[in-house]
């Protein structure tokens, strides 16, 4: 079946991929290069977004577009290999050898009783979304954490309507504690929270 994704201008038309098609891997230093990301489409379209006005939640009209530049995508390598070199994880999917979608976790531990860990990136490519592939990989990011010694993962999610929808599908639930530096450095992200069993 194809499908039709306006991701750029212009359209992108794909052959919808089953879930078995899509592979997985963790990923090396090595690995985490430019290159990888150049076929990597980070493009969305925001229309409303989630605000915390007076300790409540309200979904707003804020409208803005997503995509990364080429310094964006050179700061995003440089990150996730830094993450891999402290002993955290980075996942990729990959239909065929282009990186459709990857996740990270870090390893340094926080929170009242050390119990979170970060899930500091989650990540699909546009022409990729809807496909399962974010649920995959939120799931390989829970692996990882629970590998790691963490009884929750911690997220400083997106506040856009879709990202939200996305984490609340996956069991996330507002953080009950709050990683201030998290919270202050991304003053609009929804600080989360999953429960690892």
């Amino acid at each position: 079946m194809l499908v039709r994704r306006i991701c750029r201008k212009p359209p992108v038309f794909y052959r919808r991929k089953s879930l078995n098609q899509i592979a997985y891997k963790q990923l090396s230093q090595r690995e985490i290069t430019a290159s990888l990301f150049r076929k990597f489409n980070r493009y969305q379209e925001v229309k409303r977004c989630w605000r915390k006005e007076d300790g409540v939640w309200v979904l707003k009209n804020i409208s803005f577009t997503e995509q990364w530049s080429d310094e964006d995508y050179a700061f995003l390598v440089s990150c996730l290999r830094n993450t891999v070199h402290m002993g955290g994880k980075v996942a990729g999917a990959f239909d065929g050898c282009r990186l459709i979608g990857f996740s990270s976790v870090e390893r340094e531990p926080f929170g009242s009783s050390l119990q979170y860990l970060q899930l500091s990136s989650l990540h699909v490519s546009c022409e990729s979304r809807g496909c399962g592939v974010g649920r995959s990989l939120f799931r390989k990011a829970c692996e990882s954490a629970k590998s790691l010694g963490a009884k929750k993962l911690y997220l400083s999610a997106h506040s856009s309507e879709e990202s939200q929808a996305f984490y609340r599908r996956m069991g996330c639930t507002e953080a009950e504690e709050y990683n201030q530096k998290l919270a202050d450095a991304e003053p609009c992200d929804c600080q989360m929270e999953f429960l690892l069993t």
